[in-house]
């Protein structure tokens, strides 16, 4: 499974800390940036993940800023995203399971290290259940298709 993972200058070290969590436990990513702590725009760099992801090129994200919000807000305009933002594990579980979400996005600046990487693995471990999901998940794509015309042409 191929892993996209980016961050803003809010959370570019827990970023890190998720990058050598997925190195020591074998999963293959690709780091979409930022690549210090100097100030930089969330938006560009939760876009190009997001991209990946809706693209197919990668199965999954995960997204890193001061809360989490701003990357979630972001990757969640890219049709195909599921992004959620998590803060525990069971939450990140169920994202998946129940959700199909396709993005995690974390906090740095109100999680610790050690429940991110918790979380983390909860996102990781979930597999969609479909099923009784399916149709909730199938609204949520027609969501997409009922906006996403409007939104363009009104630009």
């Amino acid at each position: 499974m191929k892993i996209a993972i980016a961050s803003d200058h809010g959370g570019f070290r827990l970023k890190k800390q998720v990058a050598a969590y997925l190195q020591e436990n074998g999963y293959s990513y690709q780091d979409f940036g930022t690549l210090s702590d100097e100030a930089v725009d969330y938006p560009d760099f939760a876009l190009s993940a997001a991209q990946a992801v809706a693209g197919g090129e990668y199965a999954l994200a995960i997204l890193c800023c001061g809360t989490g919000v701003g990357v979630s807000i972001a990757a969640n305009k890219v049709p195909g995203i599921r992004a959620a933002n998590c803060s525990d594990p069971f939450s990140a579980r169920l994202s998946r399971e129940h959700n199909d979400a396709n993005v995690l996005t974390l906090g740095e600046r109100v999680l610790g290290c050690g429940l991110a990487l918790e979380v983390l693995a909860a996102f990781l471990q979930g597999r969609y259940l479909g099923g009784r999901h399916a149709c909730r998940v199938e609204k949520i794509r027609e969501i997409e298709v009922k906006f996403l015309g409007r939104g363009e042409a009104d630009r």
